[in-house]
């Protein structure tokens, strides 16, 4: 282990791009960030620019390298972000098309096509994930089917941090984690098969070979170094799924460990000796070689915050502070005085996946203000997390420890309301950096200055919420509710 040794984490995330510059033991010396627009065209669409991404990435890469000291030494670069974010090149490297976020909602004819053409059962034991709309597959077809003029020009299909590391260093691959999620890996040999390629209509060369996150895949290019102040020939590292990289930020190591991750899509990851594959999940590897990660991901939870807090304005053009927000929700009582919200803003992943569900509020009268809707979008994303935690115990996996990470875990109020909802204590880190702080770990691992093993020792862990016994009784029948409530709008959203 080098003293003084830095790594850059770089997290591609579906609302803003995030750099870390971080030095052994384990300190965040420097952070950057920018904002990345979301775009919704049409209901249940979800869509980001990758020129964006590399924009963002060269402007907090060069705020950040500023920052480094003068002869200190950079030990490497590992990329994170959210998957299975679809991203289309044309044989000349240029991007077809917006990419396809992995909350889209859009492919339902042509997820219901492929469960028609495979055997669920037999998928689910090749790959540990079912048929769903998270299928890379399905949105491919839907390409092929509304946009031929697009499809026919494929040459490589990756995801977000895929398409950065490709900027950064000219490598074509996805790291192991886009793969799997996306239907094409084959957990009898973990290697992208081409049958499954094929479920998409694409050639096998389409989809580049897979690597795992602690790989060296190249160096940063000299066209990369002048657009974003690296040096060049500084080592890029494979990349990870941002859920996956928050785990390990908590040092989530031990089986059992359960991580609620407050980012803009909800995700809910347990750890596991093996590859646990069910229909209503979805399955990842743990960065960590030889472990497991069975995990669920609600489509809009900051997201839909975001989008709350610029509907309740103050002004025009204005946005309402979360935090002010936050205060307002502190103010009503658990339950949100009978204001029951969906968050299914756009579609549905894991559990119920179905991209025709819809947010909405019920019990409103007169009488409620901006803190009851507030509070009950952040009560229904808690209500979301429960559900899961039942899908997983069922599943054999019961939970161990609870933590939280992401922008979300800043707020105590939504913290509170998680652990009462569960019925858990919920604890958070004592300075969160998100993803970006777990794909430091990995570059840490992967440049030789650390051991997995060493992780979970250097997390510093922060508060810990812990439910209030009068909540509980409220939160179990608030939860009920939820859960009917969706069973009752089910056959009007599907209404056709």
């Amino acid at each position: 282990m080098t003293q003084d040794a830095y790594v850059i984490g770089l997290d591609i995330g579906t609302t803003s791009t995030i750099a870390a510059l971080v030095r052994l033991p384990f300190e965040v010396t420097a952070t950057a960030s920018r904002p990345v627009a979301l775009s919704s065209p049409k209901t249940g669409w979800a869509e980001e620019d990758p020129h964006e991404w590399w924009d963002n990435s060269c402007a907090v890469l060069a705020e950040i390298m500023a920052a480094l000291p003068a002869g200190a030494e950079l030990k490497g670069i590992c990329v994170t972000g959210m998957l299975p974010a679809v991203v289309l090149l044309d044989g000349e490297g240029r991007v077809l098309r917006p990419s396809i976020q992995q909350s889209d909602g859009r492919c339902g004819a042509e997820v219901r096509q492929l469960a028609s053409e495979t055997d669920e059962a037999t998928f689910i034991r090749r790959t540990g994930n079912g048929i769903n709309q998270q299928l890379v597959a399905a949105k491919l077809r839907w390409i092929e089917t509304h946009e031929p003029q697009v499809f026919s020009r494929i040459a490589t299909v990756m995801g977000a941090y895929d398409y950065i590391n490709w900027r950064l260093s000219g490598h074509r691959g996805v790291e192991r984690n886009w793969a799997l999620e996306a239907g094409f890996i084959d957990l009898a040999d973990h290697c992208i098969a081409p049958d499954l390629v094929a479920l998409a209509h694409l050639p096998p060369g389409a989809v580049p070979p897979a690597h795992a996150a602690h790989e060296v895949i190249g160096s940063v290019t000299a066209e990369a170094a002048a657009a974003t102040g690296l040096p060049a020939g500084l080592p890029v590292f494979g990349g990870a799924a941002d859920h996956i990289a928050s785990a390990l930020a908590v040092g989530l190591t031990a089986p059992g460990d359960v991580l609620l991750k407050f980012g803009g899509a909800g995700d809910i990851i347990v750890i596991t000796p093996e590859a646990t594959g069910d229909p209503r999940m979805f399955l990842d590897y743990h960065l960590v070689p030889g472990l497991y990660a069975p995990n669920g991901c609600m489509a809009a939870t900051g997201s839909a915050l975001n989008w709350l807090a610029r509907v309740l304005v103050p002004a025009p053009g204005g946005k309402k502070p979360h935090k002010t927000l936050d205060a307002e929700a502190a103010a009503i009582p658990a339950g949100s005085d009978g204001v029951i919200c969906l968050p299914y803003f756009l579609g549905e992943k894991t559990p119920i996946h179905d991209p025709l569900a819809r947010g909405t509020f019920t019990g409103l009268s007169l009488g409620h203000t901006s803190g009851h809707l507030w509070r009950a979008l952040l009560e229904s994303v808690a209500y979301g997390f429960r559900h899961h935690l039942e899908v997983l115990a069922e599943m054999g996996q019961r939970p161990g420890r609870i933590f939280a990470s992401d922008g979300g875990s800043a707020s105590r109020i939504w913290m509170q309301i998680a652990a009462e909802v569960t019925g858990r204590p919920v604890q958070v880190l004592a300075r969160d950096y998100g993803s970006a702080a777990g794909a430091a770990w990995v570059a840490f691992v992967a440049s030789g200055q650390l051991g997995w093993e060493e992780i979970t020792a250097r997390v510093e862990l922060g508060e810990t919420f812990t439910p209030d016994p009068a909540n509980i009784a409220v939160y179990d029948k608030g939860y009920a509710d939820f859960r009917a409530l969706y069973e009752t709008l089910k056959p009007f959203f599907h209404r056709g």
